[in-house]
């Protein structure tokens, strides 16, 4: 019965029942990994670490446990217990494919590129279907037309129906990213179709009750309530929030600041919207209610809710690009922060949504309509956040302009921080730190150009994207 509700998704219920498994067998070690899985699918991942150790420790020889392990300090963000984790399981089991793959996205994170290709090359040795091993090769490599993991997606592609569903999206995006390699964009564009369509229909997107809470976001926070309240929260200084639609650009920004010597790259905390949807009343429902001292508590509590920073340094980043919906929150409960907001032309940032797999799901992505309409209420809202508040609450930082002038617009930014110069920015891809996104491997390089435009290769296909937006090619 637990193993039904793990499969169908109802992690609750597997969560109950594996419990209920416990206080009969308590010994039982893949009861506690599973419970621990169970409890990492819902977020609870200190609990869900509690139940893979214990599970280790009943069976300390068991590679699998080893590694499932590894998979909840990766998800916490923690790599080098996550490493030393996955490492222990390929000691027990040197042949564990899915340990060498997700080691290789550990070292990826971490900025070592070489070595992460290496352990996707020997998962794929090992298990030579193996989907998300191809995925994660094909974004550290550049194909060309003769190479022979070219011809392999092909092959695999062909017979992707023998695979489990899950893993399917997977061969298609790889195999798209490696046919934009070698300029065939009428074949990668039918992938990226084929494997978003596949995605779209593993996941539950609301699209009315989203666009429904973009609206009662902008009712919520007007300007009564934000000038009535302005100034009450906790009064702290160190958060800088970088803000936008997810391929604006903000993982390029966040490694700059993350670059000078005051600022922690924290990445994307998520605790914000936790703490904004953990009340017992819906979210925005119950804000209006909300007075001064509610507004102080709500920015200690974010507080208290992150890691502890690093010696030396004196601000910390937050980059959640969703937080955009949180904006009026920020300024009610951490009014000193800064806020970023990355922007970057519309389609170049949808079609990279669309060109994606997200390791957390963005469940507007994975069609163009519902990608244009959700980018409409994005623009909307910020829209509503510029006129409600003050010119300084926010700094518009272009993705473009950042290429075209990086040194000017480093000043810009770190003028509205209040932080001072530092040459280390312009130089941060030589910055050691890790990077948990989709752009872990391209902010280890200078700024290039070739991603400006790069819907313009597309653009044949993209009528219901532009539609949308309301743009013509």
């Amino acid at each position: 019965m637990a193993q039904h509700y793990q499969n169908t998704k109802q992690f609750d219920k597997a969560e109950e029942t594996y419990q209920a498994i416990l206080t009969i067998v308590p010994g039982w070690a893949e009861a506690h990994s599973n419970l621990g899985v169970a409890m990492q699918k819902q977020g609870k991942l200190t609990a869900a670490a509690a139940g893979h150790a214990r599970a280790v420790t009943l069976k300390p020889k068991c590679a699998e446990l080893h590694y499932k392990m590894g998979s909840v300090f990766q998800e916490m963000g923690r790599l080098t217990e996550a490493a030393a984790w996955y490492r222990q399981a390929l000691e027990l089991e040197p042949e564990h494919a899915q340990a060498h793959n997700h080691l290789g996205t550990v070292l990826l994170e971490e900025g070592d590129l070489d070595a992460a290709a290496a352990q996707y090359e020997r998962a794929l040795a090992l298990k030579p279907d193996y989907a998300a091993a191809h995925y994660n090769r094909s974004r550290l490599r550049t194909f060309c037309a003769a190479d022979a993991e070219l011809a392999a997606l092909e092959a695999l592609a062909a017979r992707v129906d023998s695979l489990p569903e899950s893993a399917r999206p997977c061969v298609h995006f790889a195999l798209a990213k490696a046919l934009d390699d070698v300029g065939d964009y009428a074949r990668a564009f039918a992938q990226l179709l084929a494997g978003n369509a596949m995605k779209r229909r593993e996941i539950d997107y609301d699209e009315a009750r989203t666009h429904e809470t973009f609206r009662l976001i902008a009712e919520t926070f007007n300007t009564d309530l934000l000038d009535r309240l302005q100034g009450t929260g906790e009064p702290t200084r160190a958060p800088i929030f970088i803000v936008g639609m997810p391929r604006s650009g903000s993982t390029l920004i966040e490694q700059i600041l993350a670059s000078h010597p005051d600022v922690h790259g924290a990445g994307e905390l998520g605790s914000l919207n936790r703490i904004a949807i953990s009340r017992l009343a819906p979210y925005p429902a119950y804000v209006s209610g909300i007075e001064a001292d509610g507004w102080r508590r709500m920015g200690d509590e974010y507080l208290k809710s992150l890691p502890e920073m690093p010696q030396g340094k004196k601000r910390f980043t937050d980059k959640s690009p969703l937080n955009f919906l949180h904006v009026g929150l920020i300024r009610l409960a951490l009014p000193h922060a800064r806020i970023i907001h990355t922007v970057r032309n519309p389609v170049d940032t949808c079609f990279s949504c669309f060109s994606k797999l997200f390791t957390f799901e963005m469940k507007f992505s994975y069609n163009l309509g519902e990608l244009g309409r959700y980018y409409r209420y994005y623009r909307e809202l910020m829209a509503h956040w510029r006129s409600v508040l003050p010119p300084d609450a926010m700094l518009d930082v272009s993705y473009e302009s950042v290429v075209a002038n990086l040194e000017e617009q480093i000043r810009r930014m770190l003028d509205y921080c209040g932080l001072p110069w530092d040459d280390g920015c312009l130089e941060f891809y030589k910055t050691r730190r890790p990077v948990l996104t989709a752009s872990a491997n391209q902010v280890r390089r200078p700024l290039f150009r070739s991603s400006i435009n790069r819907w313009r290769r597309y653009q044949d296909y993209l009528q219901p994207l532009l539609s949308e937006l309301e743009m013509s090619t």
